[in-house]
């Protein structure tokens, strides 16, 4: 996602999350890759019109990353009306569901991540298949997490209640409800209690923060934690040799 900064261009890599600046140097170059920006920006095609006779413009663009460690990229589609830059719509091609799924580490288990980013794809098309997704995924979390005994969700919560904070608690059952909604039909069919997809957007922003609080912060403790134990076994054996 390009935003402006102080006046200047900044972009986000979805890979590595490296915040680029692209600059003044970031023009408009049609069919040619720019070496000194790491961008392509197709220049907007010739105007059309749809049926209310707006103009529109179908603009692409291709951005690497700047991150040495990185150097990933991206490609996408933008439709929008001619001398505006608010978009009716974009699509993503490369990586998909770029501005909706993050990239987490291949640490975190397969089948979760495999959740959290299906629930991210169809999260506007499908809010309630996107929420039942959401709902499977804190489910996995929990259980490979904190190794709680397989059960239902709510006691699998209660599972772990003494082992988190009463307000992510409160959170997290609560939002339970709604990810009911999706998993079980009322017992009145008549009854359709829908989930919009800003409430789906809430649930897995749910998932985004407990990955990045429970897997990648243990993750990041472990590795510090070794690097301590490392150097304190080198200095023993330092002064051993002494």
């Amino acid at each position: 996602m390009v935003v402006s900064v102080n006046g200047q261009d900044r972009w986000t890599c979805p890979y590595c999350n490296y915040l680029n600046s692209l600059g003044d140097n970031c023009k408009i170059i049609s069919g040619v890759f720019d070496e000194h920006t790491n961008s392509f920006t197709g220049n907007p095609s010739d105007i059309i019109y749809n049926k209310h006779q707006d103009q529109l413009n179908l603009k692409t663009a291709f951005i690497v990353c700047l991150n040495p460690e990185c150097r990933e990229y991206i490609f996408m589609f933008s439709l929008s009306l001619h001398n505006s830059s608010d978009f009716i719509h974009k699509w993503d091609s490369l990586p998909e569901g770029l501005n909706t799924a993050k990239i987490f580490p291949d640490y975190i288990p397969k089948a979760i991540l495999e959740d959290y980013k299906e629930a991210c794809l169809i999260k506007d098309k499908s809010p309630k298949a996107s929420a039942t997704l959401s709902r499977r995924c804190l489910q996995g979390i929990i259980r490979d997490f904190w190794k709680v005994k397989p059960d239902t969700l709510y006691k699998e919560i209660n599972q772990i209640k003494d082992k988190i904070g009463s307000d992510l608690y409160d959170a997290i059952d609560a939002i339970r409800q709604i990810w009911n909604i999706g998993a079980h039909m009322e017992k009145d069919i008549n009854v359709i209690i829908d989930v919009d997809p800003n409430e789906a957007q809430i649930l897995i922003e749910l998932i985004e923060m407990l990955i990045e609080e429970w897997y990648i912060k243990d993750h990041e403790r472990k590795e510090r934690l070794a690097r301590i134990t490392a150097i304190g076994v080198e200095k023993k054996a330092l002064k051993g040799s002494k």
